[in-house]
């Protein structure tokens, strides 16, 4: 049972890295591709075909035969440990992240909980970074980002309690199976105040992982490079698999609280039944809800492509002004509204009779799966109540199971 376990751990953190990795060669090909159309170029058009498929790889091997450097002046332990540090928070934060209804590496009740924090710790790898560099200009980046990351947290943090309120659940696969059906479930339209708490998340969301306009802590203008300017050849490669990576990571998660999550804006799977059913029909259905949150993973990294080759960049103390005098008070008034909107019972357009569930129905379906499972197990163990016909080990009364599930819920 142990290797089992060992090996279905492995797995998943295979498949996981994949995404990390392969999403970072993607993503570096696709940034390439919408600025040069932005800026009236094609980008791109050689290696690998006329749309230059190949090049984010012909860059990778570059970097790795480059020259790994390390300044005389720098704090040699805490200058290579840096960009793993990054690299490997925005990688663990996938670890509860779920691609569709059961295709998650490990399901956690307190997964919105779990990523934000584990996200967090990715400020560590720029402090580090620029501290250990030996360079002021690095050091100067470092500080620039440590402030910029923690300040944007707060109302990021507001934000996300806005779906989490209304779904009554941490539990990420919760909250999107809470919202299936058409699009008129989703979050994002439950009322005016989560619309805009959405577009306050996506801003925070793009300052917390260091993306233009906010990009002060590698500003090339002022500080050469920022925080990575002393790296070189494959460890400065990592800061920036670790941004692309947080850049989908934050993108699938604003798609789960406020987007539908892996369900589709027409439930096709649902209306053809095959989510209700088992085999290869509930394997397809999954299957394309996870294609679904893919796309809606990429719309939200390609917008913010779009908006850093759109808006010029911001000072330091206007990103600051932007965190403290709008996103802050903001991200609160949107709280508030959704909270009172919720306790009004007010209208939504979840409430039209359309195809879809009823969010409590889904409302920690899990917790009532698993106090299910254990009710039989006590059932099967308990002496049978008299008021229900013993039959075989395995034939409980339903009565008795029930019983027992209604109490284990309300205990």
């Amino acid at each position: 049972m142990p290797l089992a376990y060992l090996v279905a751990a492995v797995i998943h953190c295979v498949l996981v890295i994949h995404v990390v990795a392969v999403g970072a060669l993607v993503f570096i090909w696709l940034e390439r591709k919408v600025s040069g159309r932005i800026q009236d170029r094609l980008g791109p058009t050689r290696v690998g075909g006329a749309f230059g498929w190949l090049q984010t790889l012909a860059d990778g091997i570059k970097l790795i035969s480059k020259e790994d450097i390390t300044p005389k002046d720098a704090d040699w332990m805490l200058f290579k440990a840096a960009p793993y540090v990054g690299f490997a928070a925005s990688y663990c934060a996938y670890i509860a992240l779920p691609f569709s209804d059961g295709w998650v590496a490990q399901h956690l009740n307190t997964a919105v909980f779990f990523i934000l924090a584990v996200l967090g710790i990715e400020v560590f790898s720029p402090i580090l970074a620029g501290y250990a560099s030996g360079s002021k200009w690095s050091l100067f980046g470092a500080m620039r980002e440590a402030a910029q990351v923690v300040s944007y947290e707060v109302p990021l943090g507001m934000c996300v309690v806005v779906p989490c309120m209304i779904c009554g659940s941490l539990n990420l696969v919760t909250i999107g199976n809470q919202q299936a059906g058409l699009f008129t479930n989703w979050l994002v339209f439950n009322d005016p105040f989560t619309f805009v708490v959405a577009i306050v998340y996506f801003t925070c969301a793009t300052a917390s992982v260091n993306r233009a306009p906010f990009d002060l802590a590698e500003a090339e203008s002022e500080l050469v490079a920022g925080f990575h300017t002393e790296y070189s050849g494959l460890r400065w490669s990592f800061f920036f698999m670790a941004e692309y990576g947080s850049m989908f990571l934050v993108s699938g998660l604003a798609a789960i609280l406020f987007f539908g999550g892996w369900n589709g804006p027409i439930p096709i799977f649902q209306i053809l039944g095959w989510t209700e059913s088992d085999g290869v029909l509930l394997y397809l259905a999954r299957l394309g809800g996870c294609l679904n949150f893919l796309l809606k993973g990429t719309v939200g990294v390609t917008v913010m492509m779009w908006v850093r080759w759109t808006l010029p960049r911001l000072r330091i103390d206007q990103v600051m002004t932007t965190c403290l005098k709008y996103c802050v008070p903001i991200a609160a008034f949107g709280f508030v509204g959704a909270l009172v909107w919720q306790v009004r019972e007010m209208p939504s357009l979840s409430d039209l009779p359309v195809v879809g569930i009823n969010r409590f129905d889904a409302h920690e379906s899990w917790v009532i799966e698993a106090d299910r499972q254990r009710a039989m197990r006590a059932a099967v163990v308990a002496p049978a109540s008299s008021s229900v016909q013993e039959g075989p080990v395995g034939d409980v009364g339903i009565d008795r199971v029930d019983s027992l599930v209604m109490t284990g819920v309300a205990r």
